[in-house]
């Protein structure tokens, strides 16, 4: 397979995963603004969302949806969860038959709680989805810093396909057919983020925010187990990968908002100085709901939601995480099938469930 790759979103990361496939096929970027269509065609820069980096000779950029996908072999969606169901809408009929799509995005929808494949799937019936995921901050990517990534896709000859599209001296790409792990992780870890930044907002050292990150790791996969990913995602990088770069990296947009918080801003005037999205603060709330509709605690993300909210301080929040139940992280004699309950039906053994315990009878100990 060959021909035009359209990206739609020229967001920081959309135009990064466009610059990358422009060295191995026509590519066209979506814009919503002229301005950013202007600024790529005649100046080869998008230093709206990502100054410094010069962009290929022979990307194509357009503000037309039809445009950018008409003949396109590959459509790859950048755009932020709380918009991307109206952009697929609009540029669907445009589509080809049987192209496939590869969403960037690492959010739910909110109300649906869908995954941007599920939100694709329920627009164009039948298409083949996909994901990209993993470490993936968008200025390293552009500067040449030596990273990897995923493409989670079932169809094994498509995923080599954009595996190979992907590619460079700096970029290593990695295949898997998880798509529910992947989006589950990349969905989970903005969340996460969200925390780590608040216990780093709120003076708290390296101890804390690592026991956030692995207990938060915790929390992503028992949530993506109850929905059918495999555990090892989890271990890789779609799952532990990203979700350190994302909590510990001062670039990270969900961090950023965190850390803001935990010094006693406000989210208003926090996403009022914000040029771009910070996934993990609309996403809080459709993990937990997911969460609640399978039956699985996730006690970080609840916190980032009170928090979010204003129903919590960051202070508060920290609080009742310490101040939980004692449990177990993994059962005392038995098998516990896995690090995230992949043995007996409705246990959770990273979260100690089958252990002695003095959670509620009938609640999963996390």
């Amino acid at each position: 397979m060959s021909g035009k790759i359209a990206v739609i979103g020229a967001g920081s990361w959309g135009t990064t995963v466009a610059a990358l496939a422009a060295a191995n096929a026509p590519t066209v970027l979506w814009a919503r603004h002229p301005s950013v269509v202007t600024s790529i065609l005649d100046t080869r820069a998008n230093p709206a969302y990502l100054p410094g980096t010069e962009l290929p000779a022979d990307l194509g950029a357009t503000s037309e949806l039809d445009e950018a996908v008409d003949g396109a072999d590959l459509v790859v969606m950048a755009v932020p969860s709380h918009g991307f169901r109206d952009v697929f809408t609009a540029l669907a009929p445009s589509m080809a038959a049987g192209t496939p799509v590869l969403s960037l995005t690492k959010g739910l929808e909110q109300g649906s709680q869908l995954r941007m494949t599920e939100v694709i799937e329920d627009v164009r019936p039948g298409t083949v989805t996909g994901m990209l995921t993993g470490p993936n901050l968008a200025s390293e990517v552009a500067a040449g810093q030596p990273t990897a990534a995923l493409v989670a896709i079932p169809d094994e000859s498509l995923a080599t396909w954009i595996q190979g599209l992907l590619m460079s001296p700096t970029f290593r790409v990695y295949t898997s057919p998880d798509v529910v792990g992947c989006e589950i992780a990349g969905a989970s870890k903005n969340v996460l983020a969200v925390a780590a930044g608040i216990s780093d907002g709120l003076g708290f050292g390296d101890n804390t925010r690592a026991a956030l990150i692995t207990r938060g790791l915790a929390e992503m996969g028992r949530l993506g187990v109850a929905i059918g990913a495999d555990p090892m995602t989890f271990a890789g990088l779609a799952g532990v990968g990203d979700l350190v770069a994302t909590c510990t990296s001062t670039r990270s947009r969900n961090r950023t908002v965190g850390f803001a918080l935990g010094r006693g801003r406000t989210l208003e005037e926090i996403l009022g100085e914000m040029h771009m999205v910070a996934e993990g603060v609309k996403t809080a709330r459709p993990v937990v709901e997911l969460a609640a509709a399978r039956g699985v605690e996730l006690p970080i993300a609840t916190e980032v939601v009170a928090v979010i909210d204003g129903t919590r301080t960051p202070t508060s929040a920290m609080a009742e995480l310490m101040l939980r139940p004692a449990t177990a992280e993994l059962p005392h004699g038995g098998s516990h099938g896995g690090p995230f309950g992949a043995g007996r039906p409705g246990t959770h053994p990273t979260g100690g469930a089958g252990a002695p315990s003095t959670a509620a009878p009938g609640r999963q100990p996390v």
